[in-house]
């Protein structure tokens, strides 16, 4: 079992699970219209030089999605989602890198069970497909459940009314999510929380959830926090005419959120730049620690 399947804290952590470095999941979408890199992993060798690049840069998982998300976005075909992500599963697993797999199929979970994928990530928190928790408790992996109100799950458009408490409907929510995954025979230990970042959800009620971080921490179970390049981080930067930014303005923004999440005790962050949130995690983990790499007293910065 390597360290991605670990997720057995349950409600009860340890100071040294406390204690560990957050992780960092790259993403890496398969995509023809994900929202910030749709197109750029046109085929599997692309893709497979994208996430050897983020594991280069320090990426601990990397989360490979066949199916966008974006506000507007419609399904695929379960069979161009599989052909998307399996061969790219099966080819990282062989090179020994922790991968998950960002789908709402519980056929797509199956083909990338398979294929040796360590996690599922589920944005419907296995809402999508009445199939999804019954093939995860089966294999026996964990599984990320996310809140995301929603009438059907296609696009993440449009802010949903949360009745003005985002915090306590979120936990209520992902309360329900746990409890109809031990229904369905999956392990409290093999299970993930995503409070949903971006979700039909306002700015406000993100910033919100952001600064909540460690009352979701203390439900319990590991917190996956995925902000990167949101559009109200791209707020932050706007755009000569006033507008949001380019998704890529928000990088140093996504890094910060990284930074904060990880002092709040978030078990991983998911970033599409993975490098500044590495920094970010360890400075983070190295700070909570009060110790960190040593440096020789007459050391210099070697000048380019």
């Amino acid at each position: 079992m390597n360290e991605a399947q670990q997720v057995d804290s349950g409600r009860a952590q340890t100071a040294h699970d406390e204690a560990r470095r957050t992780l960092v999941m790259g993403i890496l979408n398969v995509t023809e219209d994900s929202f910030s890199d749709g197109g750029r992993n046109p085929d599997t060798e692309t893709a497979l030089r994208h996430a050897r690049e983020m594991i280069a840069a320090g990426a601990d998982i990397i989360d490979i999605g066949g199916e966008s998300t974006r506000p507007g976005a419609t399904r695929v075909d379960p069979a161009v989602e599989e052909g998307r992500v399996v061969p790219v599963i099966q080819q990282l697993q062989h090179e020994e890198c922790q991968t998950s797999i960002d789908t709402m199929r519980a056929t797509t979970a199956a083909a990338a069970i398979e294929a040796g994928v360590d996690i599922i990530n589920d944005v419907s928190g296995g809402l999508a497909d009445p199939d999804m928790l019954r093939v995860c408790a089966e294999a026996d992996v964990p599984i990320c459940l996310m809140h995301w109100q929603a009438e059907s799950f296609a696009g993440a458009e449009g802010y949903t009314d949360h009745g003005g408490d985002i915090v306590g409907q979120v936990r209520d929510h992902l309360s329900r999510l746990v409890d109809r995954a031990l229904e369905a025979g999956v392990q409290e230990r093999r299970i993930i929380l995503d409070p949903g970042i971006g979700f039909a959800k306002s700015p406000d009620e993100n910033w919100a959830l952001l600064g909540a971080t460690r009352q979701l921490v203390d439900m319990g179970f590991p917190i996956l926090i995925g902000a990167s390049r949101k559009r109200f981080l791209t707020a932050l930067r706007p755009a000569p005419d006033g507008n949001p930014g380019t998704p890529d303005s928000a990088d140093d923004a996504t890094a910060a959120v990284s930074a904060l999440a990880a002092a709040a005790g978030a078990w991983a962050v998911r970033v599409h730049n993975v490098a500044p949130t590495c920094a970010a995690v360890d400075v983070a983990h190295y700070t909570s620690l009060g110790s960190g790499p040593y440096v020789a007293e007459g050391w210099r910065a070697r000048r380019g």
